[in-house]
């Protein structure tokens, strides 16, 4: 069974490999707690990573820079940012058996 460390570097690798990749992080029971809305299950999960996946700017990939990652047993935190879109960005993440149980989401848009 993979570590939160393992799973955590995944989902970073993740997002410049697609929507499949990024999804095989989570399962049936997964929740992802976003400013705008609460979203549980695969089917919602989709949709959300869709929508925001489907609405990064171009270059995105190239700025996108961890400013910080912790790990503390089930748990990871991390900061970004991905300048000039979004000076500021923070993920928690709740590991449980090799997925990701739990993710909390929030971003600063400088409206660029």
């Amino acid at each position: 069974m993979k570590t939160t460390q393992q799973v955590l570097d995944h989902h970073m690798q993740a997002f410049g490999e697609g929507l499949d990749s990024i999804l095989s992080d989570f399962d049936d029971n997964s929740c992802v707690i976003s400013q705008q809305a609460t979203y549980r299950g695969m089917t919602e999960i989709r949709a959300f990573f869709t929508a925001f996946v489907a609405g990064l700017p171009e270059g995105f990939m190239d700025a996108f820079k961890i400013t910080k990652m912790e790990v503390a047993g089930e748990v990871a935190y991390i900061t970004w940012e991905a300048n000039p879109w979004f000076p500021f960005g923070t993920d928690t993440f709740v590991v449980k058996n090799g997925k990701i149980n739990y993710q909390t989401f929030a971003v600063y848009s400088s409206g660029k």
